[in-house]
């Protein structure tokens, strides 16, 4: 019987790839068989990360970019057609938030700045779209092929504080279900959007929010147990098999959606 989970041999594309999920995302990815490429700004992080996908029998790459940035992604392309021929998945983990485009306990609305809110948006949601331009060519090209955005629980529900991360990540959700329609319409049902919400995980970017020097939760993170079913923060490999159901041909049928990995935090009422 046909393994319908399998991408053995499938080039997956992972912007973002250096970050706490993106990198257990590229090993599991690697394990599968998948030929992994990981794009983003800390080149020692993704050699290492490269390295020990490698040491473990896997292939991999890495590119550094710049998901703002149309050239540099046109010459990732370029070396990635050049050493594999194809793009088979996007995985447009690439995001981030900054100080100014939120608005602490103590402050308001007004203290918002704008220019920071307006990079915010920029990085989360145009830096998926450009991508998206970019590595979608050779996949109309091929007529198959994959791309899961990074939405969050932010754009289910509007948390406090992160007003300009929760602006783009609702874009990201948008925008998923917007090209569902546009690419099968336009290209073949050979090419389907999706997208991942995860709940709470801790990152580079939220853990000094979410807990103590010494491990124990702040306040922010007591919030976030409280909510969550699971009673725990999710660890980054339990994204994986949701990512490799979202790229195989498990979820052929599958475009438009959101799914959502976050121990229950999104149906949790009261």
């Amino acid at each position: 019987m046909k393994n319908l989970f399998n991408i053995q041999d499938r080039v997956v594309v992972i912007t973002g790839g250096t970050g706490v999920l993106g990198r257990a995302i590229a090993a599991h990815l690697a394990d599968e068989g998948a030929k992994v490429v990981i794009l983003g700004r800390k080149v020692e992080v993704g050699e290492a990360i490269v390295n020990e996908i490698k040491g473990n029998g896997g292939e991999a790459m890495f590119l550094t970019t710049d998901v703002m940035n149309r050239e540099a992604l046109e010459q990732n392309l370029k070396d990635i057609l050049a050493a594999y021929g194809r793009v088979d998945a996007l995985l447009n983990a690439a995001g981030g938030n900054m100080p100014g485009a939120t608005i602490a306990p103590n402050g308001t609305f007004f203290d918002l700045k704008i220019e920071e809110f307006q990079r915010v948006l920029e990085l989360n949601l145009v830096g998926t779209v450009l991508p998206t331009q970019v590595f979608l060519k050779p996949m109309v090209e091929q007529k198959k092929g994959v791309i899961v955005n990074f939405s969050s629980m932010a754009a289910f529900r509007p948390l406090t504080r992160v007003c300009g991360y929760a602006a783009a990540k609702a874009g990201i959700s948008n925008y998923t279900a917007y090209m569902a329609t546009e690419i099968a319409k336009k290209f073949g049902e050979g090419i389907r959007i999706n997208a991942i919400a995860p709940g709470f995980f801790l990152t580079e970017q939220n853990r000094s929010l979410l807990t103590n020097p010494d491990g124990s939760y702040t306040e922010r993170g007591k919030d976030v147990i409280r909510q969550t079913p699971f009673g725990r923060m999710g660890r980054a490999e339990e994204l994986c098999g949701t990512i490799q159901y979202l790229i195989s041909d498990a979820s052929s049928f599958v475009t438009g959606t959101v799914a959502i990995v976050d121990g229950g935090f999104n149906a949790f009422a009261m």
